[in-house]
């Protein structure tokens, strides 16, 4: 059922038709391919986007649908006179047709595209049940509710809402005590006390940058054939640092999009940069470097206009867009603001493992310097040992070329002359010059003789060589942005970057707000524009994809795409009210999140009523909570958690946790560099995801459902696939995590019931029912059975991951109980986010 069809059904027969939410994705799904503002694709020189227009042309006539063209074509019989054609794949259904011909009936009246227009503030509804109502959030979904007559669901319990919070907020599991601590607080600020403690916590901003760095197409490599390795973690860790101090959205916006072009711009605000720099980066052999410089560029527009302006931009990159008022020239005129990178379009090669491109910040580490400082020290000591054996090399030749007349003919004039002199008559200044010339000679012609190939030379060259490789491939240097080279920036013709037309200059699309007059004509003005008070979409696009991230999905469900051919949101008017308050607390990302976190109905139950699958099964009306499969990565982060086994440190460079045998061999084809796997070892191993190195070629095996980080993605999908399964019933990270939770409850008492109630509350933060009590221990006996049975099965199953094993414990037993601990990381409830 779609929100259109859903939102009829609950609102009166006789309800005023709504153009933008009835009558325009019909005529923009049907008619504006053909009728729409692209002049070069537009049939019969008609068009139906503009009233003016469609009326001018008699197919509309206001308040008289019988002679009107359009309803006579909707209606025609025979493929000329019907419309949509019956060969454009397009056919209107016939309640489609009665909106349309009812619409132009009552006048055929436009409005302008909801989003395109600024937010104002709405006042909450009245709604009849105020006792329900938290705060404002409320009373827009219960208006609702009540007006279709469905009311909200009670608020979920206490072990279902810490659970709930800490995914959301963290991304890792309460431990049984905070579960405990929590559920015994009757105090009435319990909820909100933990709320503040899971936004103040330092894994904060850790779970929210995971969405965030699928957005910037965020990896640790570049992409094709050599997949060069490079530094754009620091970008990452910058993007961590800003959500944990809560970095105003527009702040965090402008550093990312001109951080360089602020005024004596920081190291920070040039890393913050780099999100622009996280595209892919073509290295290949046959690669043109200017086509791929304007396939990053063509990237760097579709991913700055999708983040922060939700619009199909690209579609402009070869035609005026046949949905929305974005021109070519709008197009080619914003990405004259990213036309201005000294970047050659493909990477520079440092060394056989890093490849990346200028521009570029250099950032030498604590270990990097003191590595250095080494190298210099041994080549300082190698090269006084040489200069000690070139003194002495020196001093023999000299005193044998001065003596011997025979050699003076090889020697040059100037030394000749002054030998010449006896040496008893020689001035001061001529012995001196001699000296100098000798020495200048044996320099020049005769040490590498005597010197060029002994030990001191051969130690201090390989010194010198080491020490090169060294910073070409340690020393981090994350790619940022700059406008240090300004270019012409021409209209391209079906955006072949060889067939320039027009030139152009920077500006923003026409339809939307002017550029402030005082704006830099740069990447930094138009950061400045989006955060216009009167700007229709950046605030908008935001709090949906905030929404999104605690609801599954955002008030607009396209959260790519606020354009003609976006969904209209049931509930614009609470995403109007979140956008203005969005941008009147100071883009605050926290203040946002604890206003949905504490509203009623992010509270209520997520558990699905009969009600609900019949009136709202995609809960687009929210009249219960959210229940959605949490994400790979935090799924390996809460198994890693509740076995005791997860390193909480935060920042730093990937690590390379378990993958699959020979995960990269297929990247092996040229011998120039070698893909086999770094595996980790020790407590890297249990890093969280975040920090799992991410080749953009061959992407972490256990990462399902994830992005590919090739493109920008700001709408994540869940599916229920047999990679899925087959990860986190066989992967080593999950076999280990369920061995060491074994050992884990198991050294905490001699009881099998302890063992198993411990297991399961540290995964899904409750307490078992009887009845669940009872199915553990069947499981229990059975895996008992199996491996008493089978020890070597039992050993071979423990041997899973590189944490040492309590040898303590039987095998057969502790097999036993981590198949049990493995079932329980697999429950429905354990990965789903209730």
């Amino acid at each position: 059922m779609t929100l259109l069809t859903l939102a009829a059904a609950l609102l009166p027969l006789a309800a005023p038709i709504d153009f933008n939410r009835d009558i325009r994705p019909i005529l923009s799904e049907n008619c504006f391919y053909c009728h729409g503002q692209d002049a070069n694709k537009r049939k019969g020189d008609l068009r139906l986007d503009q009233r003016a227009e469609a009326v001018k042309s008699g197919a509309i006539v206001p308040g008289k649908k019988d002679e009107s063209e359009l309803t006579k074509r909707i209606r025609a019989h025979g493929d000329k006179k019907l419309m949509p054609p019956a060969g454009s794949n397009r056919k209107l259904s016939e309640s489609q047709m009665e909106l349309l011909e009812r619409w132009i009936a009552e006048g055929a009246g436009y409005s302008e595209h909801w989003a395109f227009v600024a937010p104002v503030r709405p006042a909450p509804p009245k709604v009849r049940d105020n006792a329900w109502a938290r705060n404002p959030i409320d009373a827009f979904v219960l208006a609702r509710l009540e007006s279709g007559g469905l009311p909200p669901s009670p608020e979920a319990d206490r072990p279902t809402l810490i659970k709930r919070l800490s995914i959301d907020l963290t991304g890792l599991p309460p431990t049984p005590d905070e579960v405990r601590l929590f559920v015994n607080d009757r105090s009435p600020d319990a909820y909100a006390k933990l709320v503040e403690k899971l936004l103040a916590s330092p894994h904060y901003g850790e779970r929210m940058a995971l969405s965030w760095l699928d957005a910037a197409r965020y990896a640790d490599s570049n992409g094709f054939q050599q997949d060069g390795d490079t530094w754009q973690w620091i970008w990452r860790d910058w993007v961590v640092r800003a959500y944990n101090q809560d970095m105003p959205f527009d702040q965090f916006s402008t550093w990312q999009l001109a951080g360089d072009l602020l005024p004596n711009a920081t190291n920070d605000q040039k890393i913050a940069s780099g999100f622009n720099r996280n595209h892919m980066l073509n290295g290949e052999g046959g690669a043109i470097a200017e086509e791929q410089r304007f396939v990053n560029l063509f990237d760097r527009m579709d991913t700055t206009s999708t983040n922060w302006l939700a619009l199909t931009m690209a579609c402009a990159q070869c035609h005026d867009h046949k949905y929305d008022p974005i021109t070519s020239r709008d197009y080619y005129r914003l990405m004259d603001a990213f036309n201005r990178v000294p970047e050659r379009g493909t990477p520079q090669f440092f060394s056989s493992r890093i490849r990346v491109a200028p521009p570029l910040v250099e950032l030498p580490t604590e270990e990097n310097n003191k590595r250095i400082g080494e190298f210099e020290s041994q080549i300082k000591a190698a090269e006084a040992a040489l200069k000690q054996r070139e003194d002495k090399a020196f001093e023999d030749w000299s005193a044998k070329a001065v003596a011997d007349e025979k050699k003076r003919p090889e020697l040059p004039e100037a030394v000749r002359k002054l030998l010449a002199v006896p040496e008893g008559q020689r001035k001061p200044a001529d012995a001196a010059k001699l000296a100098s010339e000798l020495r200048k000679h044996f320099d020049a012609k005769v040490r590498a003789g005597f010197v060029g190939k002994s030990p001191e030379a051969g130690k201090a060259e390989e010194l010198r060589k080491q020490l090169a490789a060294y910073k070409a491939d340690r020393i981090p240097r994350v790619m940022i942005m700059s406008d240090a080279n300004p270019r012409e920036t021409k209209i391209l013709d079906r955006g072949e970057y060889l067939k320039g037309t027009e030139k152009v200059s920077f500006g923003t699309p026409e339809f939307l707000p002017p550029l402030p007059k005082d704006a830099p004509a740069s990447r930094l003005g138009f950061a400045q524009w989006l955060f216009q008070p009167g700007h229709p979409l950046t605030a908008r696009v935001q709090v949906n994809r905030i929404w999104q991230h605690f609801f599954g999905q955002g008030i607009v469900k396209t959260a790519e795409d606020f354009g003609v051919q976006s969904e209209y949101p049931e509930h614009g008017q609470l995403l109007d009210w979140l956008a203005v308050e969005f941008r009147e607390n100071g883009w605050s990302v926290k203040k946002l999140q604890r206003l949905i976190v504490t509203s009623a109905t992010y509270r209520q139950s997520a558990k699905i009523t009969a009600e609900h699958r019949a009136r709202d099964p995609e809960n687009r009306l929210y009249s219960r909570s959210g229940r959605f499969r949490m994400p790979a990565s935090v799924l390996r982060d809460w198994a890693l958690a509740a076995s005791g086994l997860a390193n909480h440190a935060i920042g730093g460079a990937p690590v390379y946790p378990y993958q699959p045998d020979a995960v990269w061999e297929a990247l092996a084809i040229t011998k120039e560099r070698d893909f086999t796997y770094p595996a980790s070892k020790g407590d890297d191993l249990y890093r969280r995801s975040l920090y799992t190195f991410w080749r953009r070629t061959v992407g972490p095996a256990n990462m399902f459902d994830s992005s590919n980080r090739q493109t920008c993605r700001v709408r994540a999908s869940a599916t229920s696939t047999p990679l899925h399964a087959l990860t986190m019933l066989n992967d080593p990270t999950w076999l280990e995590a369920s061995r060491a939770l074994a050992q884990r409850v198991m050294k905490s008492s001699d009881k099998p019931e302890s063992w198993l109630a411990e297991a399961f509350r540290r995964v899904v933060c409750r307490e078992p029912s009887r009845l669940e009590m009872e199915l553990l221990s069947r499981s229990l006996a059975r895996q008992q059975a199996v491996y008493s049975a089978d020890p070597a099965a039992a050993r071979a199953f423990l041997k899973a991951g590189e944490s040492p094993r309590d040898e303590s414990i039987p095998a057969e037993r502790h097999a036993a109980m981590a198949a049990v601990c493995l079932g329980i990381l697999n429950l429905d409830e354990a990965m789903t986010r209730e």
